[in-house]
């Protein structure tokens, strides 16, 4: 491979050959993804974080915990109240898994 300051090239590279790491990154990379999409949704609806947590019957630290890309806590039945509060549905899906990181 020619040299290059590509990271998600270099991180296919280093990972390609590792199924434990790509595991490992492929968790964060989805843990990261859901704590952006709670974050966006809650900022896109005008609230703050102690808004949300009232709306669905929490406290303040969980809404910021799961708004944190490092969270491995995520729970799809606080997902869907989340998603209720802010007038939204939780959708998942299955993909085939792809060779490499595509984000």
């Amino acid at each position: 491979m020619a040299k290059t300051r590509d990271a998600i090239k270099i991180i296919n590279k280093m990972i390609s050959s590792d199924p434990e790491l790509e595991l490992m990154v492929e968790s964060a990379s989805i843990n990261a993804e859901v704590a952006q999409l709670i974050y966006e949704a809650r900022t896109k609806a005008g609230l703050t974080q102690k808004q949300l947590a009232e709306l669905v019957d929490t406290k303040q630290p969980v809404i910021a915990r799961l708004e944190d890309a490092d969270y491995e806590g995520h729970s799809l039945s606080m997902l869907q109240k989340i998603a209720h509060a802010l007038n939204q549905r939780v959708v998942i899906q299955l993909a085939p898994i792809e060779l490499g990181l595509t984000h």
